[in-house]
């Protein structure tokens, strides 16, 4: 009898798999729609393209590029229309204004912060997105601009 639960839970388990891997399906440039084409290259001008990739994002085709510019991570999130959705831009933590630094650091706690990104929204910085590793946890935490936590994520 065990060996029938195991066997459904990894049939489960697959499925679940299989759909997660469904939802951003990785693109040559060439398959881009032509006003994406065109922001995609506007935003990666100086940068080492790594990849694109689409998703649905609120019943909508979302095209993400991935690049590095000048060592760091940069992801340019478009519309289908080819507007710039969002810009999410790794950061040393040492250089964010002292605030940003403090409220990021408070909410670590006794984690250690890995990474850090600038959230830009429509030509907005609306947050800044931590990695922190507390142990063998890792988590996500975000402050404002002003560094004071945000109350719903972005």
């Amino acid at each position: 009898m065990q060996f029938g639960t195991v066997a459904v839970a990894v049939l489960v388990l697959t499925a679940v798999a299989s759909q997660a891997g469904a939802q951003e399906k990785k693109l040559k440039r060439s398959d881009l729609p032509a006003a994406v084409q065109r922001s995609a290259d506007e935003q990666s001008v100086g940068a080492t393209v790594r990849g694109y990739s689409t998703e649905k994002e609120n019943g909508q085709d979302v095209y993400e590029v991935e690049m590095t510019v000048h060592g760091h991570g940069r992801d340019v999130t478009i519309g289908a229309d080819g507007t710039v959705l969002e810009i999410e831009e790794q950061v040393a933590l040492k250089s964010l204004p002292a605030a940003v630094q403090a409220g990021l650091r408070q909410l670590a706690g006794s984690g250690r912060i890995t990474k850090v990104e600038s959230l830009t929204k429509h030509g907005t910085l609306v947050a800044y997105e931590a990695q922190v590793r507390t142990g063998t946890k890792r988590s996500e935490i975000q402050v404002g601009p002003e560094g004071k936590k945000l109350a719903q994520p972005q």
